[in-house]
């Protein structure tokens, strides 16, 4: 009752009634492949609150001190105060363990989720006119994601975090002119200095995450204004959405997925042990580990250098180091061609309209066949990273490993474009376009038609009533989807909790016995 007289009150003062109910009926398309996106947009919330929790246990400082913790292997060793505090939180602190890994697994989800939805969106052409900003949007938030989980990578100063940080300035001190400038503001020097871990820290945790919730606010306020795209099908169109309601259909089945990957990512963090800093030890000057691989968003960038010849050569009298063309011109390259894709492909299309029904991949063999390609490529690069394991499991030399990634680079991407375009060639024969317009799968749920004002009802015209208990039914099957994933979240996460407590039983510290 009270409730009722302060939202009248409020709506009295306000007017936000009407406002509140258009939104409410406004339509998103039903395909499984736009909840991508949402998948990517709750792993930075678990990320966000997950970080929270560490950031009152972590150190974020390079003061040596003595171990003195739980940790019977590591006492009396000395460390960073950083790498101490890592071990403590993931040893002595309740629950620290399992936050820490679902920390690093909502990562590893949230890189992993932005990739397949920006592959979706290039494969089903939805950066096209009017949406070329939100391409150039979603794609900085990938570029600034690929940086936040390398700086949080590299934050325990452990063995293996020093030894990226030690690739990554070799990297930027390759670049001519503003590299050792770029490096010495970065890392705090002209090497790697005690002050680094205070500088990643400040731009893991405050500069990124800021940029990217505003960027992430961005996009979605430009999704929201311009409309959702969706597939063709009968009754779809280019001035209308086909879809569910937001509320309540759309709105339990997003709830629900927020706890499915809180579930999953729960689960993750007390099952499956992900960067055991412990077993690695804490960073020396010139010791490296053995089989070091990055995380698996960086690991084409591994296989890039391990793959290139050493080749080193000099312009303008300015000398570009072999780590040049695989560390900073095979990726800026490859990010400029993503940002500038939209214009390419309407230069070379000659395509100006505006498009809100999405292309399905076999539509346009030639875009479908040269995305497969170049994701051919860079799977390639990604296993080529770990060529000294490949060399190990097969019983073979490093160097036949690496001549046989060379190979590969050059001539699967060809034959998976050639292939993925004639597969495209023989689906379009054999269902065309207009066919999928004609027989297409008949749409569920309201029509939101921009050239009909009827109060955000979208025109869903007479049948609204079958609509209507399309959508009651499928609301009550989402809300006990919604209620089961969260009894799941909830039991995952004690369990998760339960295991993660567990401590290794194996330890490759080994310290000097005079010292």
């Amino acid at each position: 009752m009270y409730s009722k007289k302060l939202l009248g009150t409020l709506d009295d003062r306000l007017g936000t009634s009407h406002g509140l109910r258009k939104a409410l009926d406004k339509a998103f398309p039903d395909n499984w492949s736009f909840m991508i996106g949402e998948v990517a947009l709750y792993a930075f919330v678990l990320l966000v609150a997950t970080g929270t929790y560490l950031t009152f246990f972590f150190d974020a400082s390079d003061r040596t001190v003595t171990y003195r913790g739980g940790y019977a292997p590591l006492r009396g060793t000395e460390m960073s105060e950083a790498y101490r505090s890592t071990v403590d939180l993931s040893l002595d602190v309740r629950a620290g363990l399992l936050i820490r890994q679902m920390h690093h697994w909502a990562a590893l989800l949230f890189l992993a989720a932005i990739v397949l939805h920006l592959c979706r969106v290039f494969f089903t052409a939805a950066f096209r006119r009017p949406r070329e900003l939100n391409w150039v949007i979603g794609l900085t938030m990938f570029v600034l994601a690929l940086a936040n989980g390398f700086t949080g990578y590299s934050l325990p100063d452990d063995l293996l975090s020093a030894t990226g940080l030690r690739v990554a300035y070799s990297i930027a001190v390759s670049v001519p002119l503003a590299g050792p400038w770029l490096a010495s503001l970065f890392f705090g020097g002209a090497t790697i200095t005690p002050v680094t871990t205070g500088r990643l820290y400040i731009i893991h945790v405050l500069f990124i995450p800021g940029l990217i919730a505003a960027l992430l606010g961005a996009h979605l306020g430009i999704l929201w204004r311009q409309k959702h795209t969706h597939f063709p099908g009968r009754g779809r169109r280019e001035d209308n959405v086909v879809g569910s309601r937001l509320w309540p259909t759309y709105a339990a089945r997003s709830v629900a997925l927020l706890f499915l990957v809180a579930a999953m990512l729960a689960a993750l963090g007390g099952l499956a042990q992900i960067n055991p800093i412990w077993l690695y030890g804490p960073s020396q000057a010139g010791a490296v580990t053995t089989q070091a691989q990055p995380d698996w968003y960086l690991g084409w960038t591994e296989g890039a250098l391990r793959l290139m010849p050493a080749v080193r050569f000099h312009v303008f009298g300015y000398r570009f180091p072999e780590v040049f063309i695989p560390g900073v011109l095979l990726p800026g390259m490859t990010i400029a061609v993503l940002y500038a894709w939209p214009f390419i492909e309407r230069r070379i299309t000659r395509d100006r309209d505006a498009h809100h029904l999405l292309d399905r991949p076999r539509d346009r063999p030639w875009r479908t066949g040269l995305g497969a390609a170049v994701l051919t490529f860079y799977v390639v690069l990604f296993g080529a990273g770990a060529e000294d394991i490949w060399a190990d499991q097969l019983g073979v030399s490093v160097d036949l490993v690496r001549n046989g990634f060379r190979i590969a680079l050059f001539v699967l991407p060809v034959l998976v474009g050639w292939f993925t375009t004639r597969t495209c060639r023989d689906l379009l024969a054999a269902v065309s376009r207009s066919e999928a317009f004609e027989h297409g799968e008949a749409p569920v749920g309201p029509v939101e038609d921009e050239a009909v004002d009827d109060g955000g009802r979208g025109g869903s015209g007479s049948g609204d009533d079958d609509d209507g208990d399309r959508t009651g039914s499928r609301a009550a099957r989402a809300a006990e989807a919604a209620a089961a994933v969260a009894a799941g979240s909830v039991a995952a996460g004690a369990l998760g909790y339960r295991w993660g407590r567990r401590r290794p039983k194996v330890i490759r510290i080994e310290r000097n016995k005079g010292s």
